[in-house]
């Protein structure tokens, strides 16, 4: 268990990084200049900062999935929320970026919540549903991708917070396949390679990554991140523990809760670092100034 959450604090800081390097990158082309279309986000993808922010989801992305192989789904759902908090100190150190009171609270209430967690989380459940809630994993992306489809073309801040919700939704789709994948044994693939959980897994993070870079040039950033924080963390927490059978440990049940919601509060405090402005050097060689 101790070696889950060390790859589930590492996915944190893997995300939380790539956070700062993707909206970097994707802010340096707005849907005016470049069209609010497919095309459109594909061109915010190709840059530098962006890529090297994709370098480090993978990596991110490995390390969630070691994750959810031995940890509940909650506390890796509220780790990966945890993202924002590293994102947050990285703006300060790095660009400036002056946190107030309400942000290093945030900051604290992540760090608290996730320690809480971790005490109090119990062994990952091993209750197994049918074959045919992995068919409705697959058919839960296709539903989200065709919503998204639906509302693409939205007003702001309705746009953002629909495509946020959908995003995070998504990615609770892929935690939920990925507990429920078969066990790889040896070189035999056949089983993930005919598992329906395997394609929700990958068309789910495809998705949401699509979802969640409109969030980003779409400029209601903070509208987007707080609500992709909630579709990731709420609903995939009481799947994993209604459906998996996610447990904490003996009599810890409020303590858990608690933590739950101190560290998923957190992370909502802090949900406008999504949304990272370079600063000019002639502002930054003057005074750190403030995101908002």
């Amino acid at each position: 268990m101790l070696f889950g959450l060390v790859m589930a604090l590492a996915a944190a800081l893997f995300f939380g990084v790539a956070m700062v390097l993707q909206a970097l990158g994707a802010q340096r082309h707005s849907p005016a200049a470049d069209g609010s279309g497919l095309l459109g986000t594909v061109r915010a993808m190709v840059n530098l900062p962006f890529a090297a922010g994709l370098l480090l989801d993978g990596l991110g992305f490995v390390a969630q999935l070691i994750a959810l192989r031995s940890l509940p789904l909650y506390v890796v759902q509220a780790a990966l929320a945890g993202a924002l908090a590293v994102t947050a100190v990285l703006g300060a150190a790095m660009l400036k970026i002056r946190l107030g009171r309400a942000e290093w609270l945030g900051v604290a209430g992540v760090c608290v919540g996730l320690a809480v967690l971790g005490a109090t989380a119990g062994a990952e459940g091993h209750r197994q549903p049918s074959t045919a809630f992995h068919w409705m994993l697959l058919a839960a992306v296709a539903v989200i991708a065709a919503v998204g489809g639906f509302v693409w073309r939205l007003r702001e801040p309705l746009r953002a917070a629909v495509m946020g919700a959908l995003c995070g939704l998504g990615f609770g789709v892929v935690g939920l396949a990925v507990r429920v994948l078969p066990a790889v044994h040896g070189m035999d693939l056949v089983p993930l390679l005919t598992d329906p959980a395997t394609y929700a897994l990958l068309a789910g993070g495809a998705v949401s990554f699509v979802f969640m870079t409109e969030g980003v040039r779409g400029g209601k950033v903070t509208t987007a991140t707080a609500a992709m924080v909630l579709g990731e963390t709420a609903l995939p927490a009481v799947l994993g523990v209604v459906l998996l059978g996610d447990r904490t440990r003996p009599g810890m049940v409020p303590l858990a809760i608690a933590g739950f919601a101190v560290a998923v509060a957190g992370a909502l405090a802090l949900a406008r670092f999504g949304e990272v402005t370079p600063v000019p050097e002639a502002a930054a060689a003057d005074e750190p100034t403030r995101v908002g």
